[in-house]
């Protein structure tokens, strides 16, 4: 059984995301644009493993999450049994981070290169200008699964600056077991310059990856638990944080303006 981690109580000498007030001066496009946050997950329990800390941590400061799961298994790839058991899993895990909505965009796993990039960035563009998020958060190109690699591309399309409404903030997070099986110097390496304090959250994060029983493995595997907490503590401590979670920041559009 895994202790329960500590790491909050000792304290942070991270900022949090700021709130608005009202009459005063704001920052639109920094952490304001977490106001409302759309995570683009290849496969679900990708979100969590990259983003979960900072999920909760949003949805815990009033900002609203939105998560869209791309793809999903369908026959005779996959036993459709286990395909709904993620899914359920999924819907535990993204009640604990209190995701405001999950879309399923239902493309098919592991054949996401079978599908028009057209038809892909078709897709995520719908999504984008539905939610219309201030802060898009993406896969990172450089991970091994193509999947995550055509989802990062789509992302950007979605978000290209055209028109009144883009998001100002677009970051790409890590995900254990797919960001670190890339091939050094021959594929983009994930280099984060974004960090986000988790060490208030790093609980929930751990809880709703548990939530994904189904994928879940024994340590010293790199999808157990034990890796997952290592890792954000490692991250955390490289910026003097308990916990955190890095990424790399691909846009910010700063726009100073009365709130």
């Amino acid at each position: 059984m895994r202790r329960r981690h500590r790491l909050a109580a000792r304290g942070s000498r991270c900022p949090p995301p700021a709130a608005r007030q009202a009459g005063r001066s704001a920052v639109i496009g920094s952490t304001q644009a977490f106001e409302r946050t759309l995570v683009v997950a290849p496969h679900p329990d990708d979100e969590v493993l990259g983003a979960g800390g900072t999920m909760a941590a949003l949805t815990q400061a009033g900002c609203s999450v939105f998560v869209a799961v791309v793809t999903t298994g369908k026959a005779p790839d996959f036993d459709m049994r286990q395909v709904t058991t993620v899914r359920e899993e999924c819907a535990r895990a993204h009640e604990k981070l209190g995701v405001r909505e999950t879309l399923w965009l239902d493309q098919p796993a592991a054949r996401l290169s079978e599908v028009a990039h057209v038809e892909l960035n078709a897709a995520l563009s719908g999504v984008v200008d539905a939610v219309r998020p201030g802060a898009l958060v993406l896969p990172f190109v450089g991970d091994i699964h193509m999947d995550h690699q055509l989802t990062f591309l789509s992302g950007l399309v979605a978000a290209r600056p055209h028109g009144p409404k883009f998001p100002p903030l677009v970051l790409a997070y890590e995900t254990l077991s797919e960001t670190n099986w890339n091939a050094p110097y021959l594929s983009p390496s994930f280099q984060p310059n974004y960090f986000v304090d988790i060490s208030s959250t790093i609980d929930l994060k751990l809880d709703a990856m548990a939530a994904f029983s189904s994928q879940v493995r024994s340590f010293p595997h790199e999808r157990s638990i034990e890796a997952l907490e290592a890792l954000a503590v490692m991250r955390g401590v490289t910026v003097g944080c308990a916990a955190a979670e890095a990424f790399v920041l691909l846009r910010n559009v700063i726009n100073f303006e009365l709130a």
